[in-house]
Formats: C-alpha cells, structure tokens, sequence
C-alpha cells in the first residue's frame, strides 16, 4: 500500500504543479498521460503473469522455474517496452489527435508524450522488476525504491518545470524529464535488489520457449483486460474533451486525487496474488480462499474510510490544483460521487488480485469489457452528453460500473474456489 501510494506521487506531483501553468496544460498531460495507461496496461499484464507463475513455483517449492520465468518476463517486458518507443516516435500526433485534442494543447501533449512514451522500457521493467520480488514475498524493497525516487522526483519536477537559480523551466517537457529520470533510477535500482534476492537470476541467461509461453499465455487475458480498460478509457475521455476541455481539466484532477484511494486496494491485490498464488502452489485451497476473502473485507474497510475523507474534504483539495470556481465545483461532484463507489472498488480491486493469482486471468478480463464498454462509455454518453449532466453523469456511469464488477468478481471467486477445492480432494483420493 505504502509503495503504491509513493508511486501514485509521481502523477500527482505532475499535475500539482503543471496546474500552476494552466488548466490547457493539465489537458495535454492528461491526455498524453491516457494514451501512456495503454502502455502501462501492456507492461502490468505481464507482471500479473509474472507474479502469478513465481508465487505458484515458490508455494511449490521450484526456486530454478521461479527464477527462469523472472528472466523470461523481463526480456519479453523489455522487447514490449522498445517497440512501444517506436510506436511514440512515428505516431505520437496522430494518437494524441485521435484522443480528441485540439490545437491548444496539441503542442505541449506531444511534447510530454514523445519524452515519456519513447523511454517506455525502463516503464516495462520497472513494473517486471517490482513484481518479481514481491512474488516472491518481498514488498518492502519495492516501496524503499519508491520512496527515494519519489522524494528526488519532486525536486526534480520543481527545478525542471519553473526553473532555479537563474535557470529556465522547461514546463510541461521538465515534468517529463523528471518523471524519466526518476523511472532509470528505479529500474536499476530494483535489479540491484533482485540480484540480491532468493530469484536472483542473469539477463543473459539460458532463455525458455516453455516460460516465455507460460507467461505470455497467463498474460495475455490480463493484458487484453487492461486493453479493454485502457482503450475504453481513451474512448470515454475523448466523449468528456467533447463536453468541454474545463470538464476534462477537471476530471483529470478529480482522477488525480481520487487514484490515491486505489492504493490500499491495490496493494492488497497484490498480497492476494501471492498469498493465493502461494496456497495453490502449496495445494492448500481452504487457506486460499480465506486470503482472498480475508483481504477483501480490509480493503473495503480501508476504502470506505478513504471514501468518507474524499467526500467531506474534496472542496480542500480542489483548491490545491485550482482556483477557478466552475473547476472546483466540478472536481467536488466527481469526488462524492466517487465516495460512494469506494466499497465496490475494493472488492474489485482484491478480487481480481486474487482470481489471477489462483491462474484465472479471464474473470477479470470479462468483468472489464461489460463495465467499461458496456456501462461506462455508454453511461458517459448518454448521461454525460445526451442528459447534459456534464461531469456528475460521467462519474455516475462510473461508480454503476464499479458495483457491477464487484458483483461479477465475487460469484466467480465463490466459484474458483469450490472448484479447486474439489480438484484438490479428488488429488489426494487418487
């Protein structure tokens, strides 16, 4: 949770203090920064397989699998990670342009995105990298490198973007340099600890077609998931630029301070993929079943608390990235809105955890097509657009989206959970 939320300040710093620049400016980073989510969605896919496969090897008892499929997962993050590069570099204006932006923030969008999206590998192995060594029961490394990195990425942003001492700020490319520098330091830093670690294991290795396959095959329903998110979130966020680009400023900031609630579902998820992942491994399904459920009903203890902060404090903290009124009335609305849909977040969140790590990555992938391409674009069309409900009708769509996952999420963990737990009895008669 801690390391998440260190994580989630690299973001946040950004869009504080290019808010300072202009509510244009947040629109372009935004814009830029939700055509990069597809990117990430690509490099997290690949560490939910990763962490799924290390913590089902580790509960079996197979350290050499457990590091072969670190080795494989990283060359494969790598090779992903140079060949979304390319993809910046030639068509960075035309995705930036299919996203709906106009020429007030065409310019500085594509800025942040070549500087950003071209160094997309040290993206992908920072992901890799930190999802090897908490698969193998070691979340405190990640979150130590998160927390130096974090405190040098604000001053960093700061230096970069308004300039000190005499220097001139670069504006919206300083906030991308930083964010770059910040991401090469972490990715070594983090191989540095897996060299010392249990899955220590050498770039130049023997390499796996039958890892390689395993990962990409457990991957593949995950990624398709974060696709389907991702792009139905370019989709959905082209309808809001259409409603206005002060609902999208907005939006942008409300999602900003909103994602700080995310962090203890998502790093209970990551606890239920290894805990889960473990027990399977170990054939230990009754033990599974009570990690998955067990962290669950923490995280929806924890995001309602958060729920209730972001409903009683959003005009607060409105006013940290804004003063214009209109802006920060907006902000408001999709923050109680939001608080409401906290509890269904968790579930999904933790849920989806640990469906993946008992080796099902299709539930969620399944849950992710009907929410957002179902309920939420269709909800932002016609409640945001047709109904002229404006951002309330956009975050509305959302949290109906949320509660239907949640619902979705929990019959098929139910499900996966007699299932193999008759599969395991059925071992043990045989």
């Amino acid at each position: 949770m801690i390391e998440n939320i260190l994580q989630t300040v690299v973001g946040f710093v950004d869009t504080l203090f290019v808010a300072k620049l202009g509510l244009n400016e947040v629109t372009s980073v935004g814009v830029a920064n939700a055509i990069l989510a597809v990117y990430i969605a690509i490099f997290m896919a690949i560490g939910v397989g990763t962490s799924s496969l290390i913590a089902r090897n580790i509960g079996a008892g197979d350290l050499e699998k457990a590091k072969s499929i670190a080795r494989q997962s990283t060359f494969i993050s790598a090779i992903l990670g140079l060949l979304f590069g390319l993809i910046t570099i030639f068509f960075s204006e035309p995705l930036l342009q299919l996203m709906g932006a106009d020429s007030k923030v065409l310019a500085d969008g594509v800025t942040y995105f070549k500087i950003v999206g071209v160094s997309s590998v040290f993206i992908a192995l920072m992901f890799t990298f930190g999802s090897i060594l908490r698969a193998a029961g070691d979340t405190k490394t990640p979150m130590k490198v998160s927390w130096w990195i974090n405190i040098l990425h604000i001053g960093l942003d700061y230096i970069l973007i308004f300039g000190v001492l005499g220097l001139t700020g670069l504006g919206v490319a300083g906030a991308a340099w930083a964010t770059v520098i910040v991401r090469i330091i972490g990715t070594l830093a983090l191989y540095f600890y897996i060299k010392k670690s249990q899955v220590s294991f050498r770039l130049m290795g023997t390499r796996s077609t039958k890892d390689a396959h395993s990962i990409i095959k457990l991957s593949t329903p995950a990624a398709i998931e974060r696709l389907i998110m991702r792009l139905g979130q370019v989709l959905y966020f082209g309808l809001i630029v259409k409603i206005g680009a002060d609902t999208y400023a907005a939006h942008t900031i409300a999602g900003n301070i909103e994602t700080f609630s995310y962090m203890p579902g998502y790093g209970l998820a990551i606890a239920a993929t290894t805990l889960v992942g473990q027990s399977i491994g170990a054939k230990q399904s009754k033990e599974a079943f009570e990690y998955g459920m067990l962290t669950t009903w923490v995280a929806v203890v924890f995001m309602s608390l958060i729920g209730a902060i972001l409903f009683f404090l959003s005009p607060w903290f409105a006013t940290w990235f804004t003063t214009d009124k209109n802006a920060v009335d907006m902000v408001v609305t999709a923050l109680r809105i939001d608080a409401f849909a906290q509890p269904a977040l968790a579930v999904g969140l933790v849920l989806a955890g640990a469906l993946q790590g008992a080796g099902d990555t299709k539930s969620p992938m399944y849950s992710t097509a009907i929410g957002m391409w179902v309920i939420r674009v269709i909800g932002v069309y016609i409640l945001g657009i047709q109904f002229e409900m404006g951002i309330a009708g956009v975050w509305i769509s959302i949290a109906i989206d949320l509660y239907v996952r949640a619902i979705y999420l929990f019959y098929r963990f139910i499900v996966r959970a007699k299932r193999t737990s008759a599969l395991n009895e059925y071992s043990k008669r045989e």
